[in-house]
């Protein structure tokens, strides 16, 4: 079957759509399935946009909406991950995932599903450290430090992920695996992004949350955006017995949609089951694990690290069996369709009666609600309501983040993530930061991709097959390539590089956030991603 992956759309779905389409005609194709990588901003109303982490002038209604209410449906069935401009209110209504409109469906925090029998898992938000270890507590209406925290993945998403044990197929981060920079055309990278420099020569660039999961899963595929660069990458991974076959992982970055002819979809060709249906499916595994996992839900900000096999827990292990597997597809009669329950918990926008004043509200979706009875699973927004009911609420949670982040990267609370042990991962090189100069950010820009008339192959994207080591570390010959070349740095990244690494290593140690320099130097290397073109925005 034929799947379409998009980067980041920033709620420009008409324009998506209405190029797929162009596509479609001039290549005489037809797809099965749309993929999106996060960013995909599904804004129902006003209220949704004040919880959307982007600069003010940023906040734009787009097109979502009107897939919302029914007024259009999506051409083609389309499955997404969260990133990091998202309407976090309307998310959070379906931690498992669920339709936001009629033929979209979002994978929830974590989630697997499958699609004519080929196997989709993807994970949702980007990597934050400090955040890392906490459970989902936040709520609307956010405060400035919960619309950011609200997109941080967490431990509890990636240990579950961590417990499958089947082959993935197809799998979706929206911030990168670190070290993947390492296993393609590095130098053409650079050439394009000239500010990755140093994160890439630190190997600081990217999720190592992420990282822990391709190392684990060794999905077919792997796609993910968030940097607006297109990127190509092909890992073998070491087998971990002499039974098991080699596997390798076809990754690919993806630029931003962009709204005008030239927007480059990537179009593969899946191998399918050609006697599965063609509704989008639960997968039985994902919910055995969803299901032996269901104790370990957290909604405080208390961090905590999963089990482990290090003598301080009774169980670590919490894959599933085939009899468990088997339980659920009896509960299900052997029927897994996802029902199409999709149902509206929020007044659409209407452009002839704005209502800049709307305030977003805390809602339990029905869909949630009927998916946690089905399985026996604790619904995490009923949970939250309940600890604020209790006193356990927001502003005690406001009280704690703060005592928490001080205590961020102590040694006495280590990750169980060997990747992260090392505190450099409390800077998060990927994400925009939205201090109070947020809005000289611009989400707009992205790099010149080849001509929709001669889209390339797949395979030919790819280069330098490499073994993936144990600790994704950096080999010398790869910070060679990278000091032998001398590139052109933007004035932002001057003043970046001018920095001592030691400096930069005590300020990403410290987790600060309020306004210190190394923010501003994380926010000039953003501009430099998200350069103004004020003549094209899309956000």
């Amino acid at each position: 079957m034929k799947v379409a992956v998009a980067g980041c759309c920033h709620g420009a779905l008409d324009k998506m759509y209405e190029t797929l389409e162009l596509l479609q005609r001039r290549h005489n194709v037809r797809l099965d399935l749309l993929l999106c990588c996060g960013d995909f901003q599904a804004v129902r109303n006003e209220a949704d946009l004040r919880c959307m982490a982007v600069p003010a002038k940023y906040r734009h209604m787009q097109t979502f909406y009107r897939y919302y209410s029914g007024e259009k449906k999506a051409p083609v069935l389309t499955v997404f991950i969260g990133g990091n401009h998202e309407a976090s209110n309307h998310l959070q209504e379906l931690p498992f995932g669920g339709w936001v409109a009629p033929n979209i469906y979002y994978l929830g925090y974590a989630g697997v599903v499958r699609f004519r029998g080929v196997r989709i898992g993807g994970i949702s938000g980007i990597f934050k450290s400090h955040d890392y270890r906490k459970g989902h507590f936040e709520c609307p209406p956010y405060n400035q430090q919960t619309i950011r925290s609200a997109y941080h993945v967490r431990n509890i998403e990636v240990f579950k992920l961590k417990q499958l044990k089947r082959p993935i197929d197809i799998f979706m981060s929206h911030d990168w695996p670190r070290s993947i920079y390492h296993y393609g055309n590095k130098k053409q990278l650079l050439k394009m992004k000239s500010f990755f420099r140093q994160e890439v020569e630190s190997n600081t660039l990217g999720s190592p949350a992420a990282s822990e999961l391709l190392q684990h899963l060794k999905p077919t595929y792997w796609f993910s955006a968030h940097l607006h660069v297109k990127f190509a990458a092909f890992m073998q991974h070491e087998a971990n017995s002499k039974e098991e076959l080699p596997k390798a992982t076809k990754f690919l970055a993806l630029d931003k949609c962009l709204p005008h002819r030239d927007f480059l979809q990537q179009i593969i060709d899946v191998e399918h089951d050609p006697n599965a249906g063609d509704s989008l499916e639960y997968d039985a595994e994902w919910i055995a694990v969803l299901k032996a996992t269901n104790s370990l839900v957290n909604v405080t900000q208390s961090s905590w690290n999963m089990p482990e096999k290090n003598g301080l827990h009774a169980k670590w292990d919490y894959s599933v069996t085939e009899e468990a597997i088997k339980e659920v597809l009896e509960e299900l009669n052997h029927d897994l369709k996802i029902p199409c329950n999709f149902t509206l918990t929020a007044a659409c926008y209407d452009p002839s009666k704005p209502q800049k004043n709307m305030e977003p509200v805390h809602t339990i979706n029905p869909q949630t609600t009927e998916f946690c009875a089905q399985f026996g699973l604790t619904d995490i927004n009923d949970r939250i309501q309940q600890a604020k009911e209790e006193g356990s609420g927001r502003g005690e949670y406001e009280e704690e983040e703060e005592e928490d982040m001080d205590s961020t990267g102590s040694a006495e609370e280590p990750s169980e993530y060997n990747s992260d042990h090392s505190g450099l991962s409390s800077f998060n090189p990927d994400e925009i930061m939205l201090d109070e100069e947020g809005g000289d950010e611009d989400l707009s820009t992205c790099s010149v991709d080849p001509s929709p008339d001669h889209p390339p192959e797949f395979s030919t994207s790819f280069s330098d097959i490499r073994i993936m080591p144990d600790s994704m570390a950096v080999s010398s010959d790869d910070a060679m390539d990278s000091n032998n070349e001398e590139l052109e740095k933007s004035g932002g990244s001057k003043q970046v590089e001018e920095k001592s690494s030691t400096e930069r290593s005590l300020k990403r140690i410290g987790g600060d956030e309020n306004g210190n320099s190394g923010v501003k130097k994380i926010k000039r290397r953003n501009q430099a991603i998200y350069a103004a073109e004020d003549e094209d925005k899309t956000d």
